[in-house]
């Protein structure tokens, strides 16, 4: 395959008004965005998203799920598409450029052949997954995993919001819901670029972060129950405290995650606490204990352990117990020939840069299992991310864009 010469640039102006003309959809209350998946701000940023496609010369195809395929043709009618991209939906206080700088990105990479006329042999397919994000329809990454096989249509149809909204029923009330088979598409690569979520790069100060694995999740539920009781009035040594019993556990959780340092991580962020009364001892509390590891021996160790020290816990206070794995995936090691073009197209811009594990789930960690994969990162101040906060510098967001660029269209193969 050829490369692109290191003169070959994306338009880092253009690409940064783009990225703020969509941050005008679905405006949070501090900066950021609410553009949660399939509501109206989603369908709207998603007709933005086709009009600028179908501007570039892009032709639309749209799956059963709603993932977004705009393709530009290459000059080999049988040779399978690099495509690229990343997700348009947001958290409910996310910000401007999780998943955006991925999807638009790839947009730019068009955009930028375009102006200098250059074809490629493979075509390229610049995508937005529904559903990354995961919060208004849980899991996360729902829309890439139906494509890859991990679950199945109809029982992602049926995933319900808050509100007893169906997933199947808001695609259809938007008006996204396509006709395509949901994963009959086949690939020769598929590249994302989305920033870091960490602060590894900047405190390195590196301008990319070459992903050459992704961190492996555990998500285990948790439901301890007790007695609900008056605060004031029930002897201590009488009580039966969920609430206790579930701060027992999340200090296990965290001696755990500490005994496997530095590569491992473990929290509880969803915690729900009933009655959720100030003078009433918790009968009741639900909580998910979320685990990654880029080792797979790892997280097996750490599940583990959180069950029989949940368990022991639970017994020595009069406490029961539930728990359910409700969610997770393998760690993920990418294509050792997709990274190596992305370090190159590094090397060969003179951007500075550093291997790193993902420690987030992305859509590239379902679409690996059906084809080559690799992910590039650039820095994010402080390393804040699922906030208004979020932000990075122009300057980030164009090196991202240019490696991503070079690696895809060197995938793609120039013609000549």
């Amino acid at each position: 395959m050829s490369a692109a010469g290191e003169n070959l640039r994306i338009n880092g102006d253009r690409l940064w008004a783009s990225i703020h003309e969509m941050a005008e959809i679905g405006p949070g209350v501090a900066g950021g965005n609410n553009r949660q998946t399939l509501t109206d701000e989603d369908g709207e940023g998603r007709h933005l998203f086709k009009k600028w496609c179908e501007d570039a010369g892009l032709t639309m195809g749209v799956d059963q799920m709603g993932n977004m395929f705009m393709t530009r043709a290459g000059t080999d009618p049988d040779a399978l598409p690099v495509y690229v991209g990343s997700h348009l939906d947001t958290q409910p206080t996310g910000g401007r450029y999780d998943g955006i700088l991925g999807v638009l990105g790839g947009l730019e990479i068009i955009r930028t052949l375009n102006d200098l006329d250059i074809q490629t042999k493979h075509p390229i397919v610049v995508t937005n997954w529904t559903n990354e994000e995961g919060t208004r329809f849980a899991p996360a990454m729902l829309a890439s995993g139906v494509f890859a096989g991990m679950h199945t249509q109809d029982w992602a149809y049926e995933i319900e919001d808050a509100e007893g909204k169906k997933f199947g029923d808001e695609l259809e009330r938007i008006g996204w819901r396509g006709d395509e088979k949901v994963g009959a598409r086949k690939m020769h690569a598929f590249f994302e670029l989305h920033i870091e979520q960490g602060p590894i790069l900047e405190i390195e100060n590196k301008d990319i972060g070459v992903v050459t694995h992704g961190q492996g999740l555990s998500w285990t539920q948790l439901t301890i129950t007790g007695k609900d009781s008056h605060t004031g009035s029930t002897p201590m040594p009488m009580r039966k405290n969920a609430g206790l019993g579930m701060a027992r556990v999340l200090e296990l959780v965290e001696e755990i995650a500490l005994s496997h340092a530095p590569n491992a991580v473990g929290a509880a962020g969803h915690i729900d606490v009933y009655p959720n009364s100030r003078n009433v001892i918790p009968g009741k509390v639900v909580f998910t204990v979320d685990l990654r590891s880029p080792d797979l021996a790892t997280i097996e160790d750490m599940e583990a352990r959180l069950a029989v020290g949940a368990q022991k816990i639970c017994d020595d206070m009069g406490l029961g117990l539930e728990i359910e794995k409700v969610g997770g995936f393998d760690p993920v090691t990418f294509d050792e020939k997709c990274v190596t073009a992305v370090r190159d197209a590094a090397n060969r811009l003179g951007y500075s840069h550093q291997d790193i594990i993902s420690g987030a789930g992305h859509d590239a960690c379902w679409i690996n299992r059906l084809t080559p994969t690799a992910m590039i990162m650039c820095p994010c101040v402080d390393g804040l991310s699922h906030n208004e906060a979020e932000n990075i510098s122009k300057e980030w967001s164009t090196a991202g864009a240019e490696v991503l660029f070079h690696a895809v269209v060197e995938t793609a193969e120039i013609v000549k």
